[in-house]
């Protein structure tokens, strides 16, 4: 350790007569062998008199500071807000026909089953007319349009909810070894089987339903899209 430390590079806190009166003083100082003393308490208890103060009392050993610390340290605020899932829009209601404004299926037109705990929106395509799955989407991201598919008896299980669609988490680190196997990449790991059955149970119902209508399946299965001077909110849907 440096006897004068840098306050800047080239500029020491002590001075060339200090650094040289510190030499040696360290060596004949001897190490106290004595136990650290301990701390004493914040608190101690007494023992109060009188016919109206009796009993007893914890007495704090320090007396309180008479000032104010001159720099403020700044305590964070607590929020007591808690976190609420949005509000459903009027437009959105089971069986509506949306279409996707963001994400790998943007353009697709999708049908709406329910909402959320987290908010998102549960919609699928179905799968089988225009290969949108089940999937959760934001309706911040949505455009609700006037069409209907009747779901009719169709109830969503309860197992449809946000960890349905989680990724299973891994602990453990991967490493090299896991992503190639005799220099090739691994294949990706197949569909579940549970996932596809859901999938084609719910789009059975849907197909049911869709069939009654005539040029629905087409009208799902088109894409949506803007030409040259169209604007969304010019447009009835």
């Amino acid at each position: 350790m440096a006897r004068s430390k840098e306050l800047v590079p080239g500029v020491g806190r002590l001075s060339r007569s200090q650094v040289f009166a510190k030499r040696g003083l360290f060596k004949g100082q001897k190490k106290s062998t004595a136990p650290a003393a301990e701390t004493p308490a914040e608190f101690v208890e007494k023992s109060i008199g009188g016919d109206k103060n009796g009993g007893k009392r914890l007495v704090p050993t320090a007396k309180a500071p008479r000032f104010y610390p001159a720099e403020d340290v700044r305590q964070p605020k607590k929020s007591r807000k808690s976190p609420k899932p949005p509000t459903l829009r009027s437009s959105i209601t089971p069986g509506t026909v949306l279409i996707l404004l963001a994400g790998r299926f943007r353009g697709k037109r999708v049908v709406f089953l329910k909402a959320l705990a987290s908010g998102l929106l549960l919609v699928t395509g179905p799968y089988k007319i225009n290969g949108v799955p089940l999937r959760r989407v934001n309706q911040a991201y949505v455009i609700a349009t006037s069409t209907k598919v009747d779901l009719g008896d169709l109830k969503i299980d309860e197992k449809f909810n946000d960890s349905y669609f989680a990724k299973p988490s891994s602990k453990t680190a991967a490493s090299a070894e896991e992503f190639f196997e005799d220099g090739k990449p691994k294949p990706k790991q197949p569909f579940p089987e549970s996932k596809a059955a859901d999938q084609k149970q719910i789009d059975n119902a849907l197909l049911a339903s869709i069939k009654k209508t005539d040029n629905l399946s087409k009208y799902l299965k088109a894409s949506w899209g803007l030409s040259k001077g169209q604007f969304p909110h010019e447009l009835v849907f």
